[in-house]
């Protein structure tokens, strides 16, 4: 092959919820049919990284005016972004943790878009980042430290 297009040179990639689905800003997110995402079920083997902001799915857009307990019309015209910024290979970002966690642990995909350690024989596979944040994350205190993302 003489030559090649360079896909991704700055930046996060873009996406799309999945039909249904809603991404919250910090938690990891996995690919879905039709190259979509959702956050992601705990020992994924899809990673795709993490939002950097909430988004709904295209179809889930509601334009239709709704009505208050008065019987007046209300219409939200303020409505979620339709695609999502996603933080991989490198990037060190905030997310939210399932489990307390060190400085310096590897981190696997748990459940609802979050992080825990991955313990003494993760399958290597299932390794999303490590964890960067000074001192540690104690869950009970602050769920949510910094991860150097490894995926």
């Amino acid at each position: 092959m003489p030559g090649t297009i360079q896909v991704t040179k700055t930046g996060p990639r873009t996406y799309s919820p999945a039909a249904g689905k809603f991404v919250r800003g910090g938690r990891g997110v996995e690919y879905v049919a039709g190259g979509r995402i959702q956050e992601w079920a705990a020992a994924t083997m899809r990673p795709a990284g993490v939002a950097l902001t909430d988004a709904i799915a295209p179809e889930d857009v509601n334009t239709q005016a709704t009505t208050d307990g008065q019987g007046r019309p209300v219409l939200n015209t303020v409505v979620l972004p339709q695609t999502v910024a996603v933080a991989y290979d490198g990037d060190e970002v905030p997310m939210v943790y399932a489990a307390n966690a060190n400085q310096g642990d590897l981190l696997i995909a748990a459940a609802n878009g979050t992080v825990t350690p991955a313990g003494a024989t993760p399958d290597a596979r299932t390794i999303v980042g490590r964890c960067t944040q000074p001192g540690g994350v104690v869950v009970a205190t602050n769920p949510l430290g910094l991860v150097r993302l490894a995926i």
